[in-house]
């Protein structure tokens, strides 16, 4: 197997093609696995459904021992996949306090910091272009039923006519007796 990162790569049922592609993916296709879903809240607002996490977003956990605890993003660590909360520890026998790193797909986004530009224009690209498409296909809507109705009452196809037909009753006889007969 090659070593390097493959964007021909299109999948695998194979445990350790699927880490390998985990462990030697770049930054840009990281950025992307390290997302979680957005709450509903946000879904309507910004018309996505999930979204890369950042330092300062607030998330919930969804999974594990800490479900339903809310924290911070205190953060984010590309070369493991995991990020760090703030509030959620576990303690030692010693009692000294160890942060614990999520999995960003057992988290879900409550809140979003947008502090960044760039992080708000691209939630709102999406959901611009989702709007614009949805108020074409609300205008093509309304304007289909009045004229579907005005076809219907101008043009009413006229029911077909029904042709009847003579049939001659069949012969039972086998086709092998058929065939006999004509040869004699």
């Amino acid at each position: 197997m090659n070593k390097e990162f493959s964007n021909a790569w299109i999948g695998s049922r194979q445990p350790r093609k699927q880490r390998k592609y985990l462990a030697n993916a770049p930054l840009h296709i990281r950025h992307k696995l390290m997302s979680a879903h957005l709450s509903k809240e946000l879904r309507k607002k910004y018309g996505k459904r999930n979204f890369p996490l950042r330092k300062g977003d607030s998330v919930k956990v969804m999974r594990g021992e800490y479900k339903k605890k809310t924290g911070k993003i205190e953060s984010v660590n590309m070369g493991k996949l995991k990020v760090l909360l703030e509030g959620v520890y576990k303690s030692k026998k010693d009692g000294t306090k160890i942060k614990i790193h999520f999995q960003p797909s057992n988290l879900l986004i409550t809140e979003l910091n947008t502090d960044d530009k760039k992080r708000t224009e691209a939630l709102n690209r999406k959901f611009t272009a989702a709007k614009k498409t949805e108020v074409k296909k609300e205008a093509k809507k309304v304007d289909k039923p009045s004229s579907d109705l005005k076809k219907s009452e101008n043009h009413k196809k006229p029911e077909p006519k029904k042709i009847e037909t003579k049939t001659k009753p069949i012969n039972k006889t086998s086709s092998r007796q058929s065939l006999e007969g004509h040869k004699k």
